[in-house]
C-alpha cells in the first residue's frame, strides 16, 4: 500500500504545575517557600528515516501527543522535563499546517529534524514569588499547555531519475528491465496508479534510484486523471527520462504526446520545464518505430532549433537501454547532489521569552449578559490559564493586575457596584468597590 498524503494530528506536552510547599526541617525557623517549578513538556518532532518510504504508518495511527512535564517538588527541587516525541517519516515529506495551509518544514535529508508542536513551559513554584514585601507566598502557576495542531503530510518521492510520459508507453517495463522492481504491468490505461522505486545498477560501482511515475493525460496540472497525485513526484526528481511511444499504438502522435506532457510539467511548475531531461524513444522493435522517429526528430528540430539527443530503445528486446543508462549516470554525476526545491523557512526551535509590554497586553473590552459583565482579554485570560487561583495570594494578585490594566476602572464607569457578576473566560466574581480585591 502506498500513501502519500494524510492529515494527522499533533500536540506538545504541557508543563508540569508548580507547587507551593514551605521549608519544615528541624532547626530551621521561618524555612520559606520551597516549592520547585514544573518541568517543561515534551516536543513533537518530526525525523527523517530513509529506511522508510511511505506514509502508511499514518493510516492507522493519527494521533501524537507528547508527555506532559513533571510537577515541581518540595525542598526547591524542579519537576522533570518530559522528554520529547519523535516522530519518524520518510524523506520527502512536506509538512503543511491544516489550518493556514502554510508550509512547516519540507523533509529531504537523512536525520534532519523540526519541532512541529513545542511543548508547553512548567510553572513557577511559590519560591518563584517571594519578595521582601512577602517572604512566604502562596502562589504557583499551573504549567502551560503544549502547541497543538492539525497537520497535512504530503510525500513527494525521492528518486535520481523519473520516467513520464502518456499511459502504456512502457515506463513501468522499462523499469523492471533495468532493476530488480517488480511494479504491475498491463495492457491497459493507469496500471501504475502510485510510484515504484527500483535501484538501477549501472556497473562499475555507479547507480541511482528510478521511479516510475503514474502517466499522465493532458489537463493534469488542474488535477484531471492522476493530477497532482503524479505530478507533485516528479519535483523531486534530478533528471527526467521522458518515455515516449515511438510506434503509436495507441493511435497518438508521438510528437504530440512529447509537447503535451512537457507542457503539463510546465504548467504545473516552470522549473519542471528547466529540469534536464532525456527523451527515450521506446518501443523500436514496433513496425513504423523508425520512420515515426525521423518524423519526430524533424518535428523536434523545428520546435526547438536545435538537435535534441534521443535514445531509441525497446524495453521488450532492451535494445538501447544500457547506453541509456548510461547516459542518465553521466547526466546526474554533472548535478549537484540534490533537486532545486523551494526554500522553506525552518521551524523555530528554541525562543527567548522576555517580558516586554505591549498596547496588545493592555487591550481589553467590557460588554454586558444581562446583569453581568464579561471581560475579554487575551492577557488576563492567559494569566488565569495558569495561575491557580485557589489562595489568598492569587486573589490579591490578579485583583492587582486587574487594577493596573484599568480594567477596574472601566468596571465602574460601566455601572458596576458592589455586587455585580464578573465574568473573565471561565472564572466569576463579585465586583466588591473601594476594595483592594474582589
Amino acid at each position: 500500500m502506498f500513501v502519500d498524503k494524510t492529515r494527522i494530528y499533533v500536540k506538545g506536552g504541557d508543563g508540569g504545575d508548580g507547587i507551593v510547599s514551605y521549608r519544615r526541617e528541624k532547626y530551621v525557623p521561618m524555612g520559606g517557600p520551597a516549592g520547585g517549578d514544573g518541568g517543561n513538556g515534551g516536543d513533537v518532532i518530526f525525523r527523517v528515516d530513509e529506511g522508510l518510504r511511505t506514509l502508511v504508518d499514518f493510516r492507522y495511527q493519527k494521533h501524537f501527543k507528547a508527555d506532559r512535564g513533571e510537577k515541581g517538588r518540595n525542598k526547591s527541587r524542579h519537576g522533570a522535563n518530559a522528554e520529547d516525541m519523535i516522530v519518524r517519516v520518510p524523506p520527502g515529506t512536506v509538512v503543511i499546517d491544516d489550518d493556514t495551509k502554510e508550509v512547516i518544514a519540507d523533509l529531504t535529508r537523512q536525520g534532519q529534524e523540526v519541532v512541529i508542536a513545542k511543548g508547553g513551559r512548567g510553572g513557577r513554584g511559590n519560591i518563584r514569588f517571594a519578595t521582601a514585601n512577602n517572604p512566604a507566598p502562596e502562589l504557583a502557576e499551573r504549567g502551560e499547555e503544549g502547541q497543538e495542531r492539525w497537520v497535512i503530510l504530503e510525500l513527494k518521492v525521492m528518486a535520481d531519475v523519473g520516467l513520464v510520459g502518456f499511459p502504456s508507453v512502457g515506463k513501468s517495463t522499462l523499469l523492471s528491465v533495468v532493476s530488480s522492481a517488480q511494479p504491475k504491468i498491463g495492457a491497459y490505461h493507469f496500471t501504475t496508479i502510485t510510484p515504484n522505486l527500483g535501484m538501477v545498477d549501472v556497473g562499475e560501482g555507479r547507480s541511482f534510484v528510478m521511479a516510475d511515475l503514474p502517466g499522465l493525460i493532458e489537463g493534469a496540472h488542474t488535477g484531471i486523471g492522476l493530477g497532482h497525485e503524479f505530478l507533485r513526484h516528479v519535483e523531486r526528481t534530478r533528471i527526467i527520462i521522458h518515455v515516449v511511444d515511438m510506434a503509436g499504438t495507441e493511435g497518438r502522435e508521438p510528437f504530440d504526446d512529447w509537447v503535451k506532457i512537457n507542457e503539463e510539467l510546465k504548467l504545473y511548475n516552470e522549473k519542471l520545464a528547466e529540469r534536464p531531461q532525456i527523451i527515450a524513444a521506446n518501443k523500436m522493435d514496433m513496425p513504423e518505430a523508425e520512420e515515426n522517429l525521423a518524423i519526430f526528430r524533424e518535428k523536434v528540430r523545428e520546435m526547438t532549433g536545435s538537435d535534441i539527443e534521443i535514445m531509441p530503445i525497446s524495453s521488450l528486446t532492451r535494445q538501447g537501454i544500457q547506453e541509456l543508462l548510461y547516459k542518465a549516470m553521466d547526466m546526474l554525476e554533472a548535478l549537484p547532489e540534490a533537486p532545486e526545491v523551494e526554500e522553506v523557512a525552518e521551524v523555530e526551535e528554541r525562543k527567548i521569552y522576555r517580558f516586554e509590554k505591549t498596547k496588545h497586553d493592555s487591550e481589553f473590552t467590557i460588554r454586558r449578559e444581562n446583569d453581568t459583565f464579561v471581560v475579554e482579554s487575551e492577557a488576563v485570560e492567559n494569566m488565569l490559564k495558569r495561575m491557580q487561583m485557589n489562595s489568598h495570594d492569587a486573589i490579591l494578585r490578579f485583583a492587582r493586575t486587574l487594577r493596573h490594566m484599568g480594567i477596574d476602572e472601566a468596571l465602574r464607569k460601566r455601572g458596576a457596584t458592589d455586587g455585580t457578576i464578573v465574568r473573565i473566560a471561565d472564572f466569576e466574581f463579585e465586583f466588591v468597590e473601594g476594595s483592594s480585591y474582589y
